[in-house]
Formats: structure tokens, sequence, C-alpha cells
């Protein structure tokens, strides 16, 4: 008797492709692993039998495999139509078992994972007449009869962990192998398959080019499903902070999931949909805890000579919804919680030093990517000595409509003050969304993205292009950075002023912020929350505050910046230290946890992408993110409409004017209507 094996079906229609897929993914467990392969087909009782192979597959096969015990079965003798030898199956380390039935209810007890595997019919009937020629074609109706009868009553395919829509051109077994490994059940067995993601070789090519960055993405990206550039987009602006603010603005990236290694993955209350080419897995869980599997041990060696700090890895989005794992409430929205993309090659410009990296981890079609993104750079650099990306065309102004009127907002104003005034609160970041229904085809979102970036430049600008999910940030705000040698930084922005055409009234309103107590107060309230919340993974003493208040501005704003510290304890999980910090705390208000429940209740409706946080979590174990601010979150339901929604807010605090408050909401929305042609909705 051997311990009990991690046993793995494989099922689907007939013609699905699961033999092929079977065979070659048990010849690549066998490197690292003992692997034992069944096939349904050898113990069917003929054309009629899928019901009672199911049952003699379960008995006879599964229950002693499942034991660690060698299975004794009868095959079925497809020539003579009757019971044939006696033959045994041997337990091994992994099993795996394949066929029409092989995940049926009485199964699945005795299982580990689920694949279903699925095909188009016509190519599902012609690939099992290939196989089997004119022995199957008289009975293709009668067992296909069976499978509907079977899957009438048993939903396997929405019990399967992984699913594949399988194209018969060899690419399966390794994109099932891709995300196998992240099925917790699979994960102790499939060790060896996740450790080999680590000490990758990275291949980084540096090409002494300032290119056109917004033709560079179109040009590489354009046609990709999913695909995201974090865009430094107030490179070189000649605001007095630019110098300041170097750091933030020095690299843009743009990557996609295509290649060897590329995946994506979404989350929603507390499910990960996971997809590597033409497989699908679905993890259960918390996102951080599923992050903490993927991301934050270094995996690959970094070139000495390349002085960034992304190194590939997972770029996108998390929602501001995920706070339910940190100590909010569940509350679910209309857009994924968390969307992500794991990019196996990348371009990173540098803007300091005027040139681009192009970063690939080593895979047989890197050397055809590094030609092709080469290219790309050069034409790219062309363009820009030329000029540049030439003029955005808008579209039609959108209408936007508010949650909240003006009355609602001031209304909620005055509750949150209560709350503050009862000793629930010290300060209350209040939002609102607007929105605005439209027929999908009636906005681009990439010239639409175009022109805020050049309306509206921001160090954390950014555009991610996410299935039907598109996001169009120009946000301002570092949410939080760990640098791969765990320096932490976090940067929160409170108090905001709007930009003036006149010098003097500009000069007059960013001296207005720097002196603004109620400002100062919020921010100075921000700032120690956010020590806390670094603090439960820093170094004892190591968190300073290297900037108190200072004031930063912008093309439509002046802002009030302060900056934070920390070294993180070696040996932390670095996923569980952004999980501490999340949501930001300039968007929640002080203290965390107990203004989030307030906010729920007063607001009314879940944030979505707003206010959660943008960037990316490298192989090297660095991270940053901006916070999700400024930012036009464009979602295409499939209907063949969109909903534009912008959200807007501002901290409350016991001596907030009320008016100045809904004042300040306009002022921040400006940059982004305005950028559309469209109005802040009166009401």
């Amino acid at each position: 008797m051997s311990p009990a094996p991690v046993i793995i079906a494989i099922d689907g229609r007939s013609g699905a492709g699961k033999t092929t897929l079977a065979v070659e993914l048990a010849a690549r467990l066998r490197a690292h692993h003992k692997v034992s392969l069944f096939h349904l087909e050898d113990i069917y009782p003929g054309w009629n039998g899928l019901a009672a192979g199911i049952e003699r597959y379960v008995s006879t096969v599964l229950a002693p495999l499942s034991r660690g015990e060698a299975a004794s079965w009868v095959c079925w003798d497809w020539e003579n139509h009757d019971d044939g030898e006696p033959r045994v199956t041997l337990p091994a380390e992994i099993v795996i078992v394949e066929g029409v039935g092989a995940a049926a209810a009485a199964a699945r007890p005795l299982l580990s994972a689920v694949i279903w595997a699925e095909a188009p019919d016509d190519v599902r009937r012609t690939r099992a007449l290939d196989r089997d020629g004119e022995t199957y074609e008289p009975f293709w109706d009668q067992w296909a009869a069976q499978e509907e009868e079977w899957l009438a009553a048993d939903k396997v395919p929405l019990d399967a962990d992984v699913r594949v829509l399988n194209p018969a051109d060899g690419s399966a077994p390794a994109d099932v192998l891709q995300v196998l490994p992240y099925l917790p059940s699979l994960a102790p067995a499939l060790a060896p398959e996740l450790s080999a993601r680590r000490g990758l070789r990275l291949r980084a090519e540096r090409l002494d080019v300032r290119p056109d960055a917004a033709g560079l993405f179109g040009s590489l990206y354009g046609r990709s499903a999913n695909a995201v550039w974090l865009d430094s987009s107030n490179a070189g602006a000649p605001e007095p902070e630019a110098g300041e603010a170097a750091e933030r603005s020095r690299f843009s990236i743009m990557a996609d999931d295509g290649g060897s290694f590329g995946q994506s993955v979404t989350h929603r209350s507390g499910h990960s949909l996971l997809s590597a080419g033409c497989a699908t897995a679905t993890v259960q869980g918390p996102f951080f805890r599923w992050l903490d599997t993927v991301w934050g041990l270094s995996a690959v060696e970094i070139p000495e000579a390349y002085p960034g700090g992304f190194a590939l890895g997972w770029l996108g989005c998390l929602g501001y919804e995920l706070k339910r794992e940190t100590g909010g409430t569940d509350l679910p929205a209309p857009t994924p919680d968390a969307a992500l993309i794991f990019a196996g090659r990348a371009v990173v410009l540098d803007h300091a030093e005027g040139a681009a990296w192009l970063l690939a981890l080593d895979a047989p079609d890197a050397d055809d990517w590094l030609v092709q993104a080469r290219a790309a750079v050069e034409t790219a650099g062309r363009a820009a000595q030329a000029g540049g990306s030439t003029g955005v065309v808008l579209p039609a102004a959108p209408a936007f409509r508010t949650r909240d009127t003006r009355a609602e907002y001031l209304a909620k104003i005055s509750a949150a003050q209560h709350q503050i005034g009862e000793g629930n609160s010290y300060e209350v970041c209040l939002t609102t969304a607007l929105s605005a229904d439209i027929p999908a085809d009636a906005l681009d979102p990439w010239p639409t993205y175009l022109a805020l970036r050049r309306r509206n430049p921001a160090p954390f600008a950014s555009y991610l292009r996410l299935g039907s999910l598109t996001v169009a940030s120009t946000s301002p705000e570092r949410f939080l950075k760990i640098a791969a040698d765990g320096g932490m930084r976090a940067e929160p922005i409170k108090g905001t002023r709007r930009r003036a055409a006149d010098p003097a009234e500009d000069a007059r309103l960013r001296t207005d912020l720097s002196t603004a107590l109620k400002d100062r107060a919020e921010n100075i309230m921000i700032v120690d929350l956010l020590r806390n919340d670094l603090s439960h993974f820093a170094i004892p003493g190591s968190v300073t505050v290297s900037r108190l208040c200072a004031i930063e501005s912008y093309a439509t704003v002046h802002q009030m910046v302060s900056t934070i510290d920390a070294q993180l304890k070696p040996g932390s999980s670095r996923a569980e230290a952004v999980a501490a910090c999340f949501p930001a705390g300039s968007m929640t208000g002080a203290p965390k946890i107990s203004t989030m429940a307030i906010l729920d209740g007063l607001e009314g409706a879940a944030r979505g992408v707003y206010s959660g946080a943008i960037g990316y979590f490298s192989l090297n174990g660095a991270t940053d993110l901006a916070v999700a601010i400024r930012t036009l979150v464009i979602n295409a339901r499939g209907d063949g409409t969109a909903e534009l929604t912008l959200g807007v807010g501002g901290a409350i605090t016991a001596d907030s004017d009320p008016e100045d408050e809904y004042q300040e909401i306009r002022t921040k929305a400006f940059g982004v209507l305005s950028t559309l042609g469209a109005d802040f909705p009166d009401a």
C-alpha cells in the first residue's frame, strides 16, 4: 500500500482531445513524479455502457487507487463485445484518469482536481472519427445521447477546477501545466513545477532610444486583448516639483500577457479565475492569500546594468472591495475585485537616461519577440524625433449623471461630521461617482486615454485593457512601494486646489493650500494612519516621515503630499504587507476599519476600481502601486453598451465646510470631464 496519490480527472465529451491531453500532461509531469494513467474507454461495457462504465471505474479503479492500493479491473473487449482480460493499474504519486465520466458525481469526492476539456461540436466529431474511424461512426449519435443524458443530471463542467478550450494544436498541455500548480489541492505535489518558475533567466537589452511611448504601445500591444501601460506621462514636466518627483516619473512599463509565460487572473468575491492560453482554472480563497503564493520571493537574477524596479511579473489593478480581506465588509462590485496579467516580456522606458529596455524571460519564443520589439522601439524612436503621435479625435461628450445630488452629498457630509462628533472617526474620506451609459462603439478608450494623458500628465498615469474592462488613469498618488531590498514607501495626498491660468492667482492658490490648517490636519491624520499600517511589517524604529505636507503642482491641481518610509522585516510576506496597508488610508480616513464601515453606510454603493490600486508585483519581490484616483473606468457589458464611471471624493473633518467640500469634488473631476468635453452634472 502506497501513500494516497494526487488524482487528476480529465473529462469532457467525446472528441474533446482528452486522451492526447492526458498522455502529454503525464509525460511532462514524469519529469519530476511517478505518474499512472488510466483511460475509461478500456472499461466501458460497450457502446451503450457509459453509465455502467462510470460505475465500474469508480468502484474497481478509482476507489482502490485513492487509498494508495493497486486497482484490479476487467477491460472490455471491443471486438468481441464482452469482458476481456483482467488488468492492474498501479498507484503512483500522481494518477491521471481520462475519459467521459472521469469526473462524474460519484468520482468527485475521490479526486484532487477536475479538468474539463471542450471543443466545438464539429471539431469533436471530426477528431473522434479520425482517431477511431469506421468503428465509432455508427455509434456516434447513440454515444452522444448518453453523454447528454448524463450531463443533464451531473453538472461536471460547473464543478471543474480547470477548463480547457482544446485547440488540438499542441498548446493545451503546457497551458494546463501553467495553471495546475495554483490549485491548493495540487500545490504541494506540484512544488517542483512551481520551483521551476524561480531562478528563471531574465534577458535584458538596452536601446539608447527615446521612443514615442504612445506610438510604441500601439504598435506592440494595440491588438492585445489584455495589455497594461504604467505610464509616467509627466516625465520631464516643467512644474516646480518635477525634480523632487523625478523618482516617481522615471520609468514607464508596457506589456501584455502574450508568449510562453503569459497569464491573466481576475478575482471576484473570493474566486480567482486564472487563464493561460486555452486553459482556465478556478481557485477559491482570498485574493491576498493567492498573491502570496505567486509573488514575494525573488525569482529572477537582475542584470547588474538594469536600473529599474520592475523585472517582469504581474501588472494590473486591485479594486477597493478587496477591503473585505483587510477588515472591511463584503460588497459586490460590477467590475472585478482584481484584474492582473502576468508579463513574461515587457518594454521599460527609462525617461531619465533616454533609454528603452527590452525584458524577456528565456523561452523558445523570446528571440522572435526581441526582434519584433527592437524594431518597434526603433520605429517609435524615429516617430518621436519627428514630433511624436499626432492629434487625438475626442469622442462626443457623454452625458454623466451623479450618484448623489448636491443636496444629497451635502447631507452625507453632515452625517460624516456627526460620526466624527460621536467619536467614531477622526476623518471620513467620502466619495461619490459620476457615470454614463453609452453604446460600446461610441467611445474608443485608446484615443480617450491619449487625450487624458496630454491634458493631465501624472507620474502614475496608466492605461489598462483587461478584456471587457478598460482603465484610463491620470493618478498623481503613490499608494505603496516595496523595493526589492525591502525599502517601503507611501506617499499620501490630502489637500487639493485648482490651477489657475493667471500666474498670480495660481501662486495664491498654491500658498493658500500650503498654509491651510484644515488641509494640513487631514494630511497629518493620514500620515499617522499609514505609519501604523507600515509598522505591522516594518523593522521596529525604521518608520520615518521624510516629507510632511509638501506642495506638488500638476496640470489641473495643486496637491499636498507627504512621504513615509520604512524597512520591511526580513522574511515577512510581501503580499501580507500590501494587505496590511490596503486600501489606501487617503481613501478611507481614520481609524481605517471603523471609518470603512461608516463609508459603506453613507455611500451605499461599491467603489470598484476607484480607490483601489494600480501597478505591478515584480519577480524580484518589488511592487509599486498607485492609488486609483483621477480614473475613468470603461466597463463593456457585452450587450453592445458600456458604462463609464468616474469616482471623486474628499476628506471630511469636524471643521469641514460642506460647500467647499462639494466644490473640491468638482475640481477633482474637472481634468477628466473637460477632456471628454463633458460637464459636471447639475443637480
